[in-house]
């Protein structure tokens, strides 16, 4: 027998929602275990290889004391360390849960595409954001306001 003869008899088993459910399971562990374990407190988190190589931002920076500070509800924080990761979280959370949702209501239709213009998009936000917050005037966008250690 195959792998993927394995593989695929053990998807055919399992319930559809399986993926999505256990996706958010995931999720919730690491919800928590960000919420117990302060980011800001160094030792337990690794640091960011970007900023580590290069002395700058990533996009990412920023998004594990953001998620601390959304777990303690302090959602100015949250927008001071990673304001991007805050105007991703309402379309990661509609996305998450259409996931869930069609997966407990399968439909013969296939799911819409997406459109090309967001395809292109999203990638070109995070781009300019990444520029931005490690240039000066954009300092605002880096993690607590605090520019990069490289342009300071």
């Amino acid at each position: 027998m195959t792998e993927a003869s394995v593989l695929e008899r053990l998807r055919r088993r399992l319930h559809p929602a399986t993926a999505p459910l256990a996706l958010g399971a995931l999720g919730a562990v690491g919800a928590v275990v960000v919420h117990l374990v302060d980011p800001n407190e160094p030792g337990f988190y690794p640091t960011c290889p970007w900023l580590a190589l290069t002395g700058t931002y990533c996009p990412g920076c920023g998004t594990t004391r953001a998620l601390h500070a959304l777990t303690h509800l302090d959602v100015l924080a949250a927008a001071q360390l990673n304001i991007l990761l805050l105007a991703a979280l309402p379309f990661m959370a509609f996305a998450y849960l259409r996931w869930v949702y069609r997966s407990f209501r399968p439909s013969d239709r296939p799911p819409a595409r997406l459109h090309p213009f967001w395809a292109w998009a999203l990638p070109g936000v995070i781009l300019v954001f990444w520029l931005v917050r490690n240039l000066p005037f954009g300092a605002f966008l880096a993690p607590g306001g605090i520019p990069a250690p490289l342009l300071a």
